[in-house]
């Protein structure tokens, strides 16, 4: 099991990626996240957490500076996946499978939209890979921006604030965390795939029901 985190450890060693790139690569990563479609792969949650827990540390990072900037990342990100998916239109999502993109991504984004209408835009913060998609398929459906500017706002701040607030509160609570920070990135990413895992097996579970009758 230990050899398990340690490849966590090797594999998302954010606290030596925000010491080296500061507020310049948070800002980065987080606008890429939902700004970009190749942004599923990013480690939006995790990379929260952690800048939150280094804000206690005494690294340069203060936490309401950090959920001031990230929040606007965040809220600029999403901006620009639903410019892209409003101007493009569906033809943005015929083209073929990739490892950057894959369709199953946007079907399974889809299905929150079915299922929450516009507050998908808030709950898809906390859920990886339907966060990348969600602003984009607004854009395509031509969602009023008003309404989108909105939920945009509410789900940017709150995902920021939750993420990094969770990893300071964690740090003023348990001296030396930092130490065993591959423990926090590992639960995080576990905690985060939750809602994905569900979906996927509700999804199943209703094929499964549709074939059977």
């Amino acid at each position: 099991m230990e050899r398990i985190f340690e490849v966590f450890a090797t594999l998302y060693r954010f606290d030596e990626l925000i010491r080296w790139g500061g507020y310049a690569v948070l800002i980065a990563i987080v606008f890429a996240e939902t700004g970009l479609l190749a942004g599923f792969f990013l480690p939006g949650d995790s990379l929260l957490v952690t800048a939150g827990l280094l804000a206690t540390t005494g690294e340069p990072l203060n936490i309401w500076l950090l959920i001031v900037m990230l929040s606007a990342a965040a809220i600029a990100g999403d901006s620009t996946g639903y410019a892209i998916g409003y101007h493009l239109g569906p033809r943005l999502f015929r083209r073929e499978n990739s490892w950057l993109f894959h369709k199953d991504h946007v079907a399974r984004t889809q299905r929150f939209y079915d299922k929450y209408g516009p507050k998908t835009i808030v709950l898809a913060r906390f859920v990886p890979i339907v966060r990348t998609f969600a602003p984009t398929l607004a854009g395509v459906g031509k969602m009023r921006y008003r309404t989108f500017l909105l939920f945009n706002i509410a789900g940017g701040v709150g995902w920021v604030a939750a993420m990094t607030l969770a990893g300071y509160g964690l740090g003023r609570l348990i001296p030396d965390i930092e130490r065993k920070l591959h423990w926090v990135i590992a639960i995080v990413i576990v905690l985060s795939l939750l809602p994905i895992a569900h979906e996927w097996w509700h999804a199943r579970r209703t094929r499964v029901s549709s074939d059977a009758s």
